[in-house]
């Protein structure tokens, strides 16, 4: 586990965009739950990639003019049982970390795992998150 004044930064780099910054199991199923609309989750994380490729790639798709409903995100290494909890809604996948996952009216319909983030760009992250938001949003 990091220490959380550590990552604060990091995790505001998304909320600073408009995402919920979910920290219990119990927040993260009252968001997922929802069987109307469209959610879009991001497992952050420390490394590298989260920082120079999903980060900054999910905040170029929020400026996207279709959204999902929500917005939502939770720390791996810090918000462990937020964090697990997310990983059951977006079973089969295994647990990636980073990872971005967009929910419609409750069901997965869209997953970018860490090998799909860390060998990317942020632009073509962006561009991905863009074309599902128009297809699923």
């Amino acid at each position: 586990m990091y220490p959380e004044h550590l990552t604060i930064p990091m995790e505001k780099d998304l909320t600073d965009y408009g995402f919920q910054g979910l920290k219990t199991g119990e927040q993260v199923s009252t968001v997922l739950d929802q069987k109307e609309g469209t959610v879009l989750m991001v497992i952050n994380s420390v490394c590298g990639c989260a920082a120079g490729n999903c980060r900054p790639g999910v905040k170029m798709a929020a400026q996207h003019a279709k959204l999902p409903t929500t917005m939502a995100t939770v720390f791996a290494g810090v918000d462990k049982d937020a964090v697990n909890k997310a990983r059951e809604y977006m079973l089969p996948y295994p647990p990636s970390s980073p990872s971005i996952a967009l929910f419609q009216n409750g069901n997965l319909v869209h997953f970018l795992e860490r090998h799909h983030i860390e060998g990317n760009t942020a632009d073509a992250i962006a561009a991905n998150l863009k074309m599902a938001f128009d297809k699923f949003c």
